[in-house]
């Protein structure tokens, strides 16, 4: 894959920089969550979900992040270490900061939403001298999401850490991952975000996610209109997700590719977006052709939202490979 090239002597394959909470999944399925008495504690944040997506796949990946000084944030410490990702880079912060929640309702397979807590969260308080330029210049890659965009000193720390990843040629992704709780509004969001984008090699995001950003850029939004804006920018890949529709990449040399939709055993609908990076990012840093990574990404998502987790679910290149053949022999159908 000649869009991007990868520095092959960099120790780290991939670094992500953000959020790093606690999700609570509802134990007690096809009830609203007013219902709902008992959760599984896992650690969560897109982010977080897509270095341990990628470090199951077998890449040596580390993180940039904060916790918080309690029993919360070593919980989270030690889930990565167990996970092989290097957290020489998280920082614990020391101003009785908390970890952000994520109680999440499973009202039906299809029918879920998230009530977030993010008020005086760890990871918005990491700052700009945090981020250590040697760190991020012995990575081939690099991820940023949009919720360490949305409060200082966090952004900063993300523009900064942006700036190294240029200076030294390393490949940079952007989740676009938008959580309305912390942002003030809609024009804060489309101003920071797409300061952030312009900035970025490579972009996913959901449609909805990209008319938000777009919010002034783009007056007829629609997925050819979305990618022509960025793709005119430094981004040599966009990725537009649309749920149960499936996918579209749009590339710098004007081609564009529809994603592969499998069949899945729903048991929730978040965690699909995170396993779908994880697995794309994989794909296009082994060389492989746009269309085995949207495979490998479609196929990435449906086993995470056939499982109860998001983050202990993501699957390992074996079980991704073997559900693929599931689904393309019958065994595995919707």
């Amino acid at each position: 894959m000649s869009l991007f090239k990868f520095n092959e002597k960099c120790p780290l394959d991939f670094i992500a920089l953000g959020r790093l909470c606690i999700d609570l999944n509802a134990n007690e399925t096809n009830r609203p969550m007013e219902e709902t008495i008992t959760f599984t504690k896992y650690v969560g944040g897109s982010p977080a979900n897509i270095s341990i997506g990628l470090s199951r796949l077998g890449f040596n990946c580390g993180f940039i992040g904060k916790v918080s000084n309690d029993q919360m944030g070593r919980f989270i410490l030690q889930y990565l270490e167990k996970n092989n990702i290097d957290v020489s880079q998280v920082q614990v912060d020391k101003t009785n900061s908390v970890t952000g929640l994520a109680f999440t309702e499973i009202k039906s397979p299809t029918e879920c939403s998230i009530l977030m807590y993010r008020d005086n969260v760890a990871d918005l308080n990491l700052e700009p001298k945090e981020v250590s330029e040697e760190y991020i210049r012995n990575a081939k890659a690099l991820l940023i999401s949009g919720t360490a965009l949305a409060k200082s000193p966090s952004r900063e720390a993300v523009f900064l850490a942006l700036e190294y990843a240029n200076k030294h040629g390393v490949a940079t992704f952007f989740d676009l991952d938008y959580r309305p709780y912390t942002w003030s509004s809609p024009e804060e969001t489309a101003i920071y975000y797409s300061l952030a984008a312009e900035k970025c090699d490579a972009i996913f995001g959901t449609r909805e996610e990209f008319d938000l950003m777009e919010y002034f850029w783009v007056e007829n939004k629609n997925d050819l209109s979305t990618a022509s804006h960025w793709l005119a920018k430094q981004a040599k890949l966009v990725i537009i997700k649309h749920g149960k529709n499936g996918s579209t990449t749009y590339t710098n040399d004007g081609r564009s590719y529809q994603g592969t939709v499998f069949p899945a055993r729903i048991v929730k609908t978040f965690g699909a977006g995170d396993s779908y990076a994880s697995a794309y990012i994989y794909g296009l840093m082994q060389g492989w052709e746009i269309e085995k990574c949207m495979e490998y990404a479609s196929a990435s998502a449906s086993i995470v939202i056939s499982s109860h987790s998001c983050s202990d679910a993501m699957p390992s290149l074996d079980q991704i490979s073997r559900y693929i053949e599931k689904c393309k022999s019958g065994e595995i159908n919707a």
